[in-house]
């Protein structure tokens, strides 16, 4: 069985920090459920493992938070669906290559349900999207966009932190960080490729595709 919590408002980052530690190390000990938890945050800046201070731009914009996760810089905020995954991996393998691309793949499998292309690229982290309406890119090829981030940790073969996907964040606020360390292509929203979506309507297309994808 797995937990799903949605919660309303906006979550203090480091409340979610010690949520996430005290569920894993409980779920690792074998005496709670896994959990997949939806939630916002404030406006904020996360840095990962890979951080490069270069890729802070404005430190002073935002809040910044060390999120001991993979990956680099990234924004977190209002409009933005954060789905922590605190789920067990022994059970799904211990591949842990195979876990991400299983979430990667989730990530698309939802966003299909809005007849959204997401696809994954050779050496860019998070899902994107082709933008053909946009001026091709200098050499010919066509624009992408971001619009889902990814970055986990696992301890004890369970993972915590997970994903974001953008449904209408305020996206001048990406302008804060070079995101995930890309600095040459742009991110967008479900709202800014012209689709009405909400929260909820995200939330219920999650939960629809979770059980195919993990």
């Amino acid at each position: 069985m797995v937990e799903w919590i949605i919660s309303d408002g906006l979550t203090d980052y480091e409340a979610a920090l010690d949520f996430m530690e005290n569920r894993v190390d409980a779920i690792a000990r074998g005496e709670a459920e896994e959990c997949i938890w939806l939630l916002e945050h404030p406006p904020l800046y996360t840095a990962g493992t890979s951080a490069k201070v270069a890729d802070l731009i404005d430190p002073n914009r935002f809040p910044v938070f060390e999120a001991r996760r993979g990956g680099e810089y990234t924004y977190h905020g209002p409009g933005q669906r954060v789905v922590y995954v605190m789920l067990d991996v022994t059970k799904r393998g211990r591949d842990v290559r195979q876990f991400v691309k299983d979430l990667e793949n989730w990530v698309i499998a939802t966003l299909d349900t809005f007849n959204v292309k997401g696809e994954i690229r050779e050496g860019r982290v998070g899902v994107w999207v082709e933008r053909p309406e946009k001026s091709r890119n200098a050499d010919g090829s066509i624009c992408e966009d971001k619009i889902a981030a990814l970055g986990i940790r696992l301890r004890k073969w369970v993972s915590f932190h997970g994903m974001s996907i953008n449904v209408d964040p305020d996206l001048s606020h990406f302008g804060g960080i070079v995101p995930c360390g890309i600095a040459d292509h742009g991110v967008t929203s479900l709202v800014d490729l012209g689709l009405p979506v909400t929260m909820n309507d995200l939330d219920v297309a999650l939960r629809q595709t979770f059980e195919s994808r993990m």
